[in-house]
Parts: C-alpha cells; structure tokens; sequence
C-alpha cells in the first residue's frame, strides 16, 4: 500500500512539511491550529506509517520520492504558498518576539 493510500490529506502535508524541515510551531501556524493538533497528527501519521520519530518520518517521505511522493493535487503549491507567507520578514520578527 502506497503512502498515499494509508494517509489522509491533512497528514500528507503534515508529513511533506516534516520533511522539508518545518517545526510543530511552524506547520501548526500553516493550518492555523495548536502545535497539540499537529502533534495528534503526527501520532497517527507514525501509528500508519510504522515509523517512531520525525527523522524517521522524513527519511520514509525521502525513499518514497520526497514531496512528490503521493501528495493530492494542488498540495505541493498549497503547502508552499503557506510557507512563504509564515516565512515573511514580518512573520519571522513577531514570531522572534512572541518566545
């Protein structure tokens, strides 16, 4: 069974953001969620995937073709689009000030 088949389209783009490196804090801001929310995700994603920790995760995401790797269409654009926005100068500066 493919990773596509086994995750649903919240937790492809909650892997595919693991892999390209992105925070709890950071994909929690993408969806506009708790960092508790991700975390719940990530628990299932590692429950159906059979992996135990991020790295896993992203090296599973890597052998299976990165973010080409079964993603919906549209999420690749969808998840980068977030990422810029998240990633803005201004983002980055109230996120500095908000720890």
């Amino acid at each position: 069974m493919s990773p596509n088949e086994q995750l649903n389209r919240t937790e492809v783009r909650v892997a595919t953001m693991v892999w390209q490196g992105h925070t709890n804090p950071e994909i929690a801001a993408v969806f506009g969620t708790s960092e508790q929310v991700i975390k719940n995700h990530l628990r299932n994603i590692f429950d159906k995937l059979g992996v135990w920790s991020r790295l896993e995760l992203a090296l599973y995401v890597a052998a299976h073709g990165g973010i080409s790797w079964g993603a919906p269409a549209g999420v690749k654009n969808e998840i980068e689009e977030k990422v810029q926005v998240i990633s803005t100068p201004a983002a980055l500066a109230q996120r500095a000030g908000s720890r």
